[in-house]
């Protein structure tokens, strides 16, 4: 399959929100695996997930080289079409690493919705108003989404 082009992530500074959306060239269920299911999320978006459930209230930790073992717990949950993370921004701050603290987090909703060709996924993560430095982490996570869903588009479209 062909790799299609994808407009960067945008930050909207004033709603302290990162946006991007992504076209895809993969069904609905192979991009709602790749964004729930550990084994999946682990090919594209860090280096390592484990999730004890896929439900709402479903614990977990992403692992990303650099920052360590990232805490996420599942807030909202609409299979096939949406899920949203409660992830920690800001470890320092956290006496357990392993705990979610909900000043110094942000959430992340992916929303999938089935398109001619394949599915657009769109990332919206909010929150950063609450962080010691809501500008600076707004740039980065922007970034980091623009590496993490090419990956993840790759992935997909790659025959994976």
């Amino acid at each position: 399959m062909t790799t299609t082009a994808n407009q960067p992530s945008v930050v909207d500074i004033g709603e302290f929100v990162v946006k991007r959306t992504i076209s895809v060239a993969a069904p609905i269920e192979k991009v709602w695996a790749a964004v729930t299911e550990p084994k999946h999320i682990a090919q594209w978006f860090g280096q390592g997930a484990e999730l004890d459930e896929v439900a709402v209230g479903g614990r977990g930790l992403f692992s990303f080289e650099g920052y360590g073992d990232v805490p996420v717990r599942i807030e909202e949950l609409d299979p096939p079409r949406m899920i949203a993370y409660r992830w920690s921004n800001e470890l320092n701050n956290v006496d357990d690493p392993s705990q979610l603290d909900p000043e110094h987090s942000t959430v992340f909703r992916f929303t999938l919705e089935a398109v001619d060709g394949g599915t657009q996924l769109t990332v919206v993560e909010a929150g950063f108003g609450a962080l010691a430095d809501p500008t600076g982490s707004m740039e980065s996570h922007r970034g980091g989404w623009d590496s993490e869903l090419d990956e993840l588009a790759a992935y997909l479209e790659g025959g994976s």
